[in-house]
């Protein structure tokens, strides 16, 4: 399912439930003190994201290394490679890329249900909510508010590593095209650089199936 948005340079691993025992079995050290007193569906979901991102690491031919969570829960890749994790209830998948082809990705994964009520005011601008309605008239099936905010996390994902400032929901503006499964970007704010000239959009693909809505934007190096 996660291949299906991502290009052909990003490897990634992904799985429907998980990989391991909730014990912090197949973590370093340094992983396994992070969720010490975490409840063991918190400790499974960290174990099996993590590896899938050593699984998807391996098809760069790249060497473990422990991957602990620092600010806003980013955490420090190996010298070289960019990444992304996301889980959710049911799902987990990682996503890894040579960093001199790729500057940044973000990935997200999320239920394909309703937002609770009054999370879409917080994070959407009133001209997204307008095209969230109007989407969801052309396509019942899917639930835009959020996959507006799955996109709105891999763009988040995608900002922090280049910038390590915060972006608030409402300051990138988002708009999808249903037929050809991609999203815009807009950043209301200065945008990062990356390879010589300020990016102020990101461009992103999305899918949904088997109960989820998953977004990924890979911003080319």
């Amino acid at each position: 399912m996660i291949d299906s948005v991502l290009p052909p340079e990003v490897a990634a691993v992904s799985v429907f439930g998980d990989l391991s025992p909730a014990d912090g079995h197949g973590l370093f050290p340094a992983e396994a003190a992070t969720i010490a007193r975490s409840v063991p569906q918190r400790r499974a979901e960290f174990t099996t994201v993590r590896l899938c991102a050593r699984r998807a690491l391996d098809k760069l031919g790249v060497d473990p290394v422990p991957l602990v969570p620092g600010k806003r829960g980013a955490v420090e890749w190996p010298a070289g490679v960019t990444g992304s994790m996301t889980h959710c209830t049911g799902f987990r998948a990682a996503a890894v890329a040579r960093s001199g082809g790729v500057a940044s990705l973000g990935i997200d994964a999320e239920p394909n249900l309703p937002l609770p009520d009054g999370i879409l005011e917080v994070v959407s601008l009133p001209r997204e909510r307008a095209g969230v309605a109007a989407l969801a008239r052309q396509r019942p099936d899917v639930h835009w508010d959020r996959l507006l905010f799955s996109a709105k996390e891999s763009v988040f994902k995608t900002w922090y590593p280049l910038t390590h400032r915060e972006l608030d929901f409402t300051e990138a503006e988002l708009e999808f095209d249903p037929g050809a499964g991609t999203f815009s970007a807009r950043l209301l704010v200065s945008g990062p650089e990356v390879a010589g000239h300020a990016r102020d959009t990101f461009s992103g693909r999305w899918t949904v199936g088997r109960g989820f809505v998953l977004t990924a934007i890979v911003l080319p190096g």
